[in-house]
């Protein structure tokens, strides 16, 4: 890169790491942040600094909390006996987005893999099996992707499971599908018409 410097390249090496984001795209975002300096670097740069100091994930359920707890968590009105279990936070933010599921969540981080060796220990899944038996869960409801992954994720943590209801999404999930993906009506009706497993 002419005339760059290491600070420069270092930006643009991490921005290229970002989804959606690869080298070309990185140094684009950079020379556009460069430019508007007051009005996007320096706000970008201290809202960074911010949530990096003070943004976590939620102990008890593995969303995204300013404190230990998360907002969803502290809220009474949510201990309903329904827990919605989720692959990642992002899907826990497109079923909020549907505004239907007045329950609780639970975010396991990802999916059973054997390919990528993934196990039931490296998911929030034992924390799971606490909660359903400490809040005295009735439904959990399993909102996991309609992959080969999160198929067998959900016959996992189904079959773990006793004395509680199991169901999972129905229609209007696609196979192969991934629930940040869909629309506010595709998870409205994929709730509603969710079954036992």
């Amino acid at each position: 890169m002419a005339d760059g410097t290491d600070d420069l390249t270092d930006l643009i090496a991490l921005m290229a790491k970002l989804p959606g984001l690869g080298p070309r795209s990185a140094r684009r975002a950079v020379l556009h942040l460069i430019k508007k300096r007051g009005q996007l670097l320096v706000p970008l740069a201290d809202a960074m600094q911010r949530v990096g100091a003070n943004v976590r994930e939620c102990l008890n359920c593995g969303n995204i909390a300013a404190g230990d707890i998360c907002n969803i968590c502290n809220d009474d009105r949510r201990a309903n006996g329904e827990i919605c279990v989720v692959e990642d936070v992002a899907d826990l933010w497109a079923m909020e987005r549907s505004q239907q599921f007045k329950g609780r969540y639970h975010v396991l981080g990802g999916t059973l893999s054997a390919l990528d060796a993934v196990g039931p220990e490296d998911l929030r899944i034992p924390r799971l099996l606490d909660r359903v038996t400490s809040e005295n869960v009735t439904e959990v409801i399993l909102a996991l992707g309609a992959t080969i992954d999160g198929h067998t994720t959900a016959h996992y943590i189904a079959d773990q499971l006793t004395g509680v209801t199991v169901t999972s999404l129905a229609q209007g999930v696609p196979v192969g599908g991934e629930l940040d993906y869909l629309d506010d009506g595709t998870i409205t009706a994929a709730l509603r018409a969710r079954r036992a497993l």
